[in-house]
């Protein structure tokens, strides 16, 4: 299990200048690409690579706190990183978020990210 005290604060922008449903690529260093949006229900960020094929999904839109893939259109909920259809059938990663003094952070893992890894393995179970 992974605590606080293992992770690193990635600075991503001031959480008054994320423009709501707009996605925002970041590229910590030893960690994969992450894509950061901010709803109406929260700043969530999700790894940036669709698990379908390599797709950006920083260039995708953002509707009902889910992105859309541009390349093949399969939804990905922002809160679980879980498809809500085909052709993906993985889930992507998800990143704690923290806004501290309207400064917006993901926590990464030191050495890995984090990841939803028991809800990644159900959907390939499925």
């Amino acid at each position: 299990m992974t605590t606080l005290s293992d992770t690193t604060s990635y600075y991503v922008s001031v959480l008054s200048e994320m423009e709501l449903d707009t996605p925002v690529r970041c590229a910590p260093e030893h960690h994969p690409a992450i894509t950061v949006v901010r709803t109406d229900d929260g700043v969530f960020a999700i790894d940036d690579t669709c698990t379908h094929q390599d797709t950006s999904l920083s260039d995708g839109w953002v509707e009902n706190c889910a992105i859309e893939c541009p390349l093949h259109e399969t939804c990905f909920d922002l809160r679980t990183g879980i498809p809500q259809g085909p052709p993906a059938t993985r889930a992507v990663a998800t990143h704690p978020v923290s806004v501290v003094d309207g400064l917006v952070y993901v926590l990464l893992a030191r050495g890995e990210s984090f990841s939803n890894t028991a809800e990644r393995d159900a959907t390939d179970a499925a």
